[in-house]
């Protein structure tokens, strides 16, 4: 997959304008029907501004999940090294996942990504180097930082945090959020999904007295 480029100017204003056009014509397009020139158009770039910042389309839309993915979810606010209650940190990161998750541009995203990725391959390495691929990495790692200092017993953290994820993503308000079907989740749906989810988690991997 391309990677986004390093580029001194991350917050410039034109790179947030390429963002956001880009992300409104994914949305409302798909990926395959939208170009870098209408990416270009539509943000009031040129195109060699556009590719100055982005080398290319899969690389910006790995950009826009990536972002979007580290500013919704700061693990290390929820994930510190120095834990004293694993129950709550991971209720923490639970909670903030799934509204994450089942936010109207994550579903958007979601959506697109199921319908293109057969025929762009690149769409689905980028969605998922940047989204569950980067989460999976850091949530593996604190796990085994857990199990080093004895709180958690992981055999295979690269596992476990795919099934803490799974256990959030596969409960009926996400796939009910996927579809669009009314109505939308309830907070007590989404409060339970989690306490379920992190209450399985520790009986299977909590260090037992």
């Amino acid at each position: 997959m391309s990677q986004t480029l390093t580029h001194p100017d991350i917050e410039s204003p034109k790179r947030q304008a390429i963002l956001q056009a880009a992300g409104a014509l994914f949305m409302a397009q798909g990926y395959g029907a939208v170009s870098m020139d209408a990416i270009a158009r539509a943000g009031g770039v040129s195109k060699a501004t556009l590719y100055a910042h982005f080398q290319s389309k899969d690389a910006l839309f790995a950009n826009i999940v990536g972002t979007g993915c580290r500013q919704s979810i700061q693990t290390s606010d929820f994930l510190p090294d120095a834990v004293t209650d694993v129950e709550a940190a991971l209720t923490g990161l639970g909670q903030r996942m799934l509204r994450f998750l089942l936010a109207e541009r994550t579903l958007a995203i979601h959506r697109i990504v199921i319908a293109e990725s057969v025929r762009f391959p690149e769409l689905g390495r980028a969605f998922y180097d940047n989204g569950p691929g980067m989460f999976r990495r850091v949530f593996a790692a604190w796990l085994v930082r857990q199990q080093q200092a004895g709180r958690l017993a992981v055999p295979d953290p690269d596992l476990a945090a795919d099934q803490f994820v799974g256990m959030l993503r596969g409960a009926g308000v996400f796939t009910r959020a996927t579809l669009g079907l009314a109505p939308g989740p309830t907070e007590a749906e989404i409060n339970a999904t989690v306490e379920g989810a992190v209450r399985t988690f520790l009986r299977a991997f909590a260090v037992r007295a």
